[in-house]
């Protein structure tokens, strides 16, 4: 696999050990000025996202009852965050800890052995130096999906096509699949996505999929064909853990890429509170098992609750819902002036989307707006 330039790593070879030592573990060279982006053109700037909340109270003001965020799919109900000694929060990261959690994460995500398994401050971070990773082609984005892989790829360079199926990558470098789908659930059968890896390495690309609500579907990863050419499965571990503040996510791949990826991230990448909640938590089975029964119990009430306000589920994973609603926009309006904040696209105004409530509480509260809201009976 060819590496990009600008970003290019020092060369590697199989039987050498990737340099990691020097404080440049890949040559930096600086493009001509004419051709730099405009540092304030689009692709410089933020997209929105979910969990924005200053947005809402800027537009809405602060609701007495506090804001319900239901504008994420972050699981309302959390991991019990284990107390911690003090030398983690006081001493820098060690890497007997990072190699505890990326073991827990291998054993929970069920990784091939020979793959790497890479930790990093949330996958976000990984989603924006995955572009580094190959030389400047064409890329492929089953889409409409998480909009920041389609921006990180842009502001790259690369040239970036929206496609609705694998069929359509035509002659594609990149390949980019969100697997279950944001925001609308849909599943790619993991058989597709290995036959896409194998002509990707066939043609020197890189398979992307990204499954940061996977653990809820476990039966669709590709983690454990992670070690193949050609192919970096991303998972996140904040959503459905519910601790999206720690800020923590892995990147599984072949060693190779592994390898680089690590070299990127430089040291200290993941903090010591987050190398040992994150070790605890993949590790604690019993309450993964228990947190996927809950969640789909509540996913199904939530369900029901919408479809008497007249609202039809279009798609969604048991961490969230979306709803397709020629009122979308005026349900989201009224959501929102009763306290609870909604992820509305403004590319696709009839989508809504709600995160699944935590509790009995929240739930009562959502079900008392929808009552009352456009749509619903008696409204």
């Amino acid at each position: 696999m060819a590496l990009r330039p600008p970003f290019r790593l020092l060369p590697y070879a199989p039987d050498v050990p990737f340099p990691t030592r020097d404080l440049d573990p890949w040559i930096m060279d600086a493009p001509h000025p004419e051709q730099e982006p405009e540092r304030d053109g689009p692709a410089f700037r933020m997209i929105p996202h979910g969990g924005n909340l200053a947005e809402a109270a800027r537009a809405y003001g602060a609701p007495a009852a506090g804001w319900l965020d239901l504008s994420t799919g972050i699981n309302a109900v959390p991991y019990p965050v284990p107390a911690l000694p003090d030398r983690v929060w006081r001493a820098l990261p060690q890497a007997d800890a990072e190699g505890r959690l990326c073991d827990a994460a291998r054993s929970a995500y069920g990784v091939a052995p020979q793959a790497g398994v890479v930790a990093a401050p949330g996958t976000q971070a990984l989603i924006q130096l995955l572009p580094l990773l190959i030389e400047a082609g064409p890329v492929a984005i089953l889409s409409p999906t998480y909009g920041e892989h389609a921006h990180v790829w842009r502001r790259s360079g690369c040239p970036v096509r929206p496609v609705t199926g694998l069929l359509e990558t035509g002659d594609a470098r990149v390949i980019v699949a969100v697997n279950p789908n944001n925001p609308d659930g849909s599943r790619r059968e993991p058989e597709a996505l290995l036959a896409a890896t194998a002509g990707m390495r066939a043609a020197g690309g890189l398979l992307v999929v990204d499954e940061a609500f996977a653990d809820v579907v476990p039966g669709i990863s590709l983690a454990g064909a992670a070690a193949e050419p050609g192919l970096v499965v991303l998972r996140s571990f904040g959503k459905f853990f519910g601790l999206a503040g720690l800020r923590l996510g892995f990147a599984l791949g072949p060693p190779v890429l592994a390898d680089r990826l690590q070299a990127m991230l430089g040291p200290w990448a993941v903090s010591g509170p987050a190398l040992h909640i994150g070790a605890a938590a993949l590790a604690d089975h019993a309450w993964i098992e228990a947190a996927r029964r809950d969640l789909a119990r509540r996913a199904g009430r939530l369900d029901r609750m919408l479809a008497a306000a007249g609202l039809s589920v279009a798609g969604g994973t048991t961490l969230f819902r979306l709803v397709e609603s020629d009122q979308a926009a005026a349900v989201h309006d009224h959501l929102a002036r009763a306290g609870i904040w909604t992820r509305r696209f403004h590319d696709h105004p009839r989508r809504l989307r709600f995160g699944v409530p935590g509790s009995d509480r929240d739930f009562e509260r959502v079900e008392q707006a929808l009552r009352t809201g456009p749509g619903a009976a008696g409204a």
